[in-house]
C-alpha cells in the first residue's frame, strides 16, 4: 500500500528518478525554462520551490544544503557572473524571487504532442521570466 508516500514514480527505479528531478532541475535553473512531460514537471516542481526557497536565505548553511541536493555543475555560457548552477541560484535567481511568498514556477501547456509515445508537452519556468518568441515552437 502507498499510503501518506508522497510524489509519483514516473516508472522509474529510486536512483533514476533521483537524478531526473535533479538534472531537470538544474536544467531549469540553468535555462530558466525547459520543456518536458507533464507529470516529469509535476514531480520536479516542488523539489525547485524548495530549492529557491533555501536559496533566499542566502547563508552558507542553506548552500550546503542545496548543495547536497543537486549537482552543481558548470553552466554552458562562459560569460555568466557565476559559472554554476547553485552559484546562479543563489546570485541570480534568489534576489529575483525575493519578494515573493512562493509560487516560483509555472507549468504551461503547449498545443504540442511528443512524437513517439504523443505525450503531452508542458513548459516548465520559472515565474518572472517571460517567454520567448521561439520557445512555444
Amino acid at each position: 500500500m502507498r499510503h501518506r508516500k508522497a510524489g509519483k514514480k514516473l516508472n522509474r527505479t529510486t536512483a533514476h528518478r533521483l537524478a531526473l528531478r535533479r538534472n531537470m532541475a538544474a536544467s531549469l535553473i540553468e535555462h530558466e525554462s525547459i520543456m518536458t512531460t507533464a507529470p516529469k514537471a509535476k514531480a520536479v516542481r516542488p523539489f525547485v520551490d524548495k530549492l529557491i526557497t533555501q536559496a533566499k536565505k542566502g547563508t552558507l548553511a542553506a548552500r550546503r544544503r542545496v548543495l547536497a541536493q543537486m549537482p552543481d555543475r558548470y553552466l554552458e555560457e562562459a560569460d555568466a557572473k557565476s559559472p554554476t548552477v547553485v552559484g546562479k541560484l543563489f546570485d541570480t535567481i534568489a534576489p529575483r524571487m525575493a519578494s515573493r511568498p512562493g509560487g516560483y514556477t509555472r507549468i504551461i501547456r503547449l498545443p504540442v504532442t511528443r512524437i513517439g509515445d504523443g505525450a503531452n508537452v508542458v513548459m516548465l519556468q520559472l515565474s518572472d521570466v517571460t517567454p520567448k518568441e521561439g520557445d512555444s515552437k
